[in-house]
């Protein structure tokens, strides 16, 4: 009996310890995981619009030694930043939410748009993820895809000296029209946070978060 109670004693412990060096990985992990993002800027690049976004990625890429073309705002043919080094890289850039994946039709913009710059390379960027068929058609049509997880590590291997928090707190977000009254929306802070409020305020109370839409505004250093 004393051998069962000490077989069934030893069993308990060696799961015991199993479990806790589970528990051990997942924290040392998660400690790893949040220097990582917080290093990398990712929740001020998650709190931009699409302008400011596009101004961090020409910023991270001129320190890498890159020359930026700016596309115009109306009739880019795909792309946003046209990066001239070694090769010449099309970059189309998505500053989405976390719940929205990037989908095909930004594959088929920026490869559209390798053609027409004749480019050696097309690159979808993102703070998001892709969908399924995004992911199926740029290996299909040999579009670099460089989702979240990717510009994590990207940004924290280049660590540019332009930080996400700079551009995020000194870069003004595209200017929008309020939809309730049409007066411009300018940018107001309250409680820490910046937020979009309609210019007739009080008036018109209207307000909107600054990363709501992705904007296609071209910003310019």
């Amino acid at each position: 009996m004393d051998k069962v109670f000490q077989s069934v004693f030893y069993l308990f412990l060696i799961i015991l310890l199993f479990k806790l060096s589970q528990f051990a990985y997942r924290v040392i992990r998660e400690r790893r995981y949040m220097k990582e993002l917080a290093q990398s800027g990712m929740p001020y690049i998650d709190k931009m619009d699409g302008r400011q976004f596009e101004f961090y990625l020409q910023a991270l890429f001129q320190q890498l030694g890159y020359k930026i073309q700016v596309t115009p705002s109306s009739g880019d043919f795909g792309a946003d930043l046209v990066m001239k080094g070694k090769e010449k890289i099309v970059i189309q850039a998505k500053r989405y939410s976390a719940k929205n994946r990037v989908s095909l039709s930004a594959v088929q913009e920026v490869y559209a748009a390798k053609a027409y710059y004749k480019a050696n390379q097309a690159w979808v960027v993102t703070n998001s993820y892709f969908t399924k068929q995004a992911k199926e058609l740029a290996a299909a049509c040999d579009v670099t895809l460089v989702d979240r997880g990717d510009l994590q590590k990207f940004i924290n291997e280049v660590n540019p000296i332009f930080k996400a928090r700079e551009i995020f707190e000194n870069i003004t977000p595209k200017p929008r029209k309020c939809p309730k009254c049409g007066q411009d929306l300018v940018v107001r802070d309250g409680n820490g946070t910046r937020f979009f409020g309609c210019s007739s305020f009080p008036s018109c109370r209207h307000t909107e978060k600054i990363n709501k839409e992705v904007s296609k505004s071209r910003p310019s250093l």
